[in-house]
């Protein structure tokens, strides 16, 4: 028996969903829900309870509890956590605010749409006790220096693919996880912005201000319901592996513009009558550009800024400072930018439903791109699932007013680019060093899992033990030998075991792809989600090493040689073969590939070692 209504009804909901959940009482049965998530998220119309083995399809946007007009529908509230943290002396309550919150909170306290409400909004925050407020536009200036420099290296060096996605929406990245996982190498592994401030705070942030990261209680306020589950992603503990403490999380709780709302209805604080507050002096300092990430097309618009300047050495003209091609409501907007000669090919999506429409007819060879922002909401996050909503007013123009202002916002700033935020200078040469140093890697990048099998009954799954696990076998290991060059070699299944091997110390992981390794009826990696993990691990300095080590049939041969060709295309660090055919086939043909000898290949001795070494093996494992 099925545990979710027809899925002609609603939309289903688990009950353990982190983002949203469903007040049974107070459902009317409208299809309001079922209506936006088909037609605006893409998602419900998808899949069928019978092949997701009963389990709903979420990507947590919120979208379902904006339209529900019984608010049958909410966020998964966390307010009441954070109003705890802040009742405890032992803890150090430090908020982060979105760009979106501030043009949107003064509608709940019956203010016009687009009201830019920022130092009452901080004042709010400071009277309910909380003990810094900072800015996550200073994150999203952070974002835009990272961002902007992976572009780069992916136009000049080639060592990733184009189009690069942007990162920021947690929702459209679940998105693409279930529905084009082959697309993840294109997604930016630059963190969102709260991706970012998490990690900094608990470690460059808290070493300034002398706070043991323990006592940090970090919040993030947002317009998103998905950065509930954004946050709860497995490897957002970055501060945490940083520190050798991989329980402490990077962002501990995340409420909603609506949450902050009725927290402070509840305090019974006056908002209208508070005056105004300036965020706290560090990581409180933002450029325009990361004002206008709350906007459809600011984030693209933010990063143009700051290549420009990278590319060219000079600041950007007036036209990037007021990009018009990609500023607007369309779902669906695209732009060529000229930068030293290079002709960069843009565009700009909101909701994945338009999502889908821009990349199968890139599939289709219609449209190609350089770069491509994708934000869920309509709008971008000024439409989020976690904002003010009333029935009463036309939503594309309270949508609208909110981009509005945070333009307005954005055009009566000095500071217009990312990259010129005299606190992020600081932030670099204090800790981070450069971008896409090996810190920032570890602290402000991240990787992506395939999620297709949440379509067909398997599912993603959950790494946690294992982690811990391989962090204590390999501290156990490296107290056995005082050797200076040991590598220390771990097995890694999926994309989360080998984060975990590498957070744990691993110097090197071996894995496999569905076909022709000892470990084909385990989970493996898919070969994109290999090329992903192999640019990972050498961002790191790390190594992977791909696993061919099964006996070849002489009907699999053909396979085998089409196989390796997409092998010696990802440029892994070696190959581990047993088959002695196949190690003349890749002696032969793939001369670049390096080659281990699988412990199947039965070699025990030094004799063994030496035959091995003879035909070009250059490690016997």
């Amino acid at each position: 028996m099925t545990k979710h209504m027809s899925l002609g009804i609603r939309v289903p909901i688990e009950s353990d969903n982190p983002s949203i959940v469903r007040n049974e009482d107070l459902c009317i049965k409208c299809g309001q829900c079922k209506e936006v998530c088909t037609n605006a998220i893409g998602v419900h119309g998808t899949y069928n309870l019978a092949q997701t083995g009963n389990q709903a399809i979420c990507i947590h946007c919120g979208q379902c509890a904006n339209v529900c007009p019984p608010s049958s529908i909410t966020e998964v509230y966390e307010y009441a956590e954070v109003q705890a943290a802040i009742n405890d002396p032992n803890k150090v309550v430090i908020v982060s605010t979105s760009p979106s919150v501030r043009v949107a909170l003064g509608e709940e306290f019956g203010m016009p749409k687009g009201s830019f409400v920022e130092g009452k909004m901080i004042a709010l925050l400071r009277a309910l006790g909380v003990d810094y407020v900072l800015d996550t536009n200073f994150a999203a200036d952070l974002t835009i220096v990272e961002e902007a420099s992976e572009l780069i290296q992916r136009i000049t060096k080639q060592d990733a693919p184009l189009p690069q996605f942007t990162s920021c929406c947690p929702a459209w990245v679940k998105f693409a996880e279930t529905y084009y996982p082959e697309l993840l190498p294109h997604v930016s592994t630059a963190k969102s912005p709260i991706g970012m401030q998490g990690p900094t705070i608990k470690t460059y942030f808290a070493q300034k201000m002398g706070i043991d990261p323990n006592n940090i209680v970090n919040v993030a306020l947002t317009p998103c319901t998905a950065k509930k589950f954004e946050i709860r992603r497995e490897e957002m503990n970055a501060a945490g592996r940083h520190l050798g403490q991989p329980d402490l999380r990077d962002m501990d709780q995340v409420i909603t513009t609506r949450e902050l709302a009725i927290l402070a209805k509840e305090s019974g604080i006056d908002f209208a009558s508070l005056e105004d507050s300036a965020y706290d002096s560090f990581m409180g300092q933002a450029s325009g550009a990361g004002v206008i990430f709350g906007n459809t097309g600011g984030v693209m618009e933010a990063a143009l800024r700051t290549a420009y300047a990278y590319i060219t050495g000079q600041e950007p003209p007036a036209a990037l400072l007021d990009l018009q091609p990609v500023r607007g409501y369309e779902g669906l907007r695209d732009a060529s930018v000229e930068i030293n000669g290079m002709t960069i090919q843009v565009a700009v999506v909101h909701g994945t439903a338009n999502a889908r429409k821009l990349i199968e007819a890139m599939k289709q060879g219609e449209k190609q791109y350089h770069f491509i922002e994708v934000m869920t909401c309509p709008g971008g996050c000024i439409g989020g699932g976690g904002q003010p909503k009333d029935f009463t007013a036309n939503a594309d123009d309270t949508r609208k007013a909110r981009i509005a202002s945070l333009y307005q916002r954005d055009a009566g700033l000095t500071l217009r680019t990312s990259h010129e935020n005299p606190e992020i200078k600081q932030l670099y040469a204090e800790f981070y060093g450069e971008p896409l140093s090996e810190l920032a890697e570890a602290l402000l990048h991240t990787i992506y899992q395939d999620r297709s099998k949440d379509l067909n009954q398997g599912g993603t799954i959950k790494m946690e033990k294992w982690k811990y696990i391989i962090e204590k076998i390999i501290k156990k290991i490296k107290s056995f030998t005082t050797m200076s060059n040991i590598e220390l070699l771990a097995p890694a299944g999926t994309p989360e075991a080998l984060v975990a091997a590498f957070a744990a110390g691993a110097d090197a992981v071996y894995a496999g792809l569905p076909r022709f390794n000892a470990r084909e009826r385990g989970e493996n990696f898919t070969v994109e989600n290999m090329r992903q993990a192999i640019a990972y691990a050498h961002k790191l300095h790390k190594k992977v090493y791909i696993t061919l080590n099964t006996l070849i049939k002489e009907d699999e041969l053909p396979d085998l040689a089409e196989y390796v060709s997409q092998i010696a295309d990802m440029a892994p660090d070696a190959v581990i073969v047993q088959d002695l055919g196949v190690l003349r086939m890749l002696r032969e043909f793939f001369p670049t590939l390096t080659i281990h000898a699988s412990t199947q290949m039965g070699i025990h001795n030094s004799a063994g070692v030496e035959m091995a070494a003879a035909m070009g093996v250059k490690r016997v494992i």
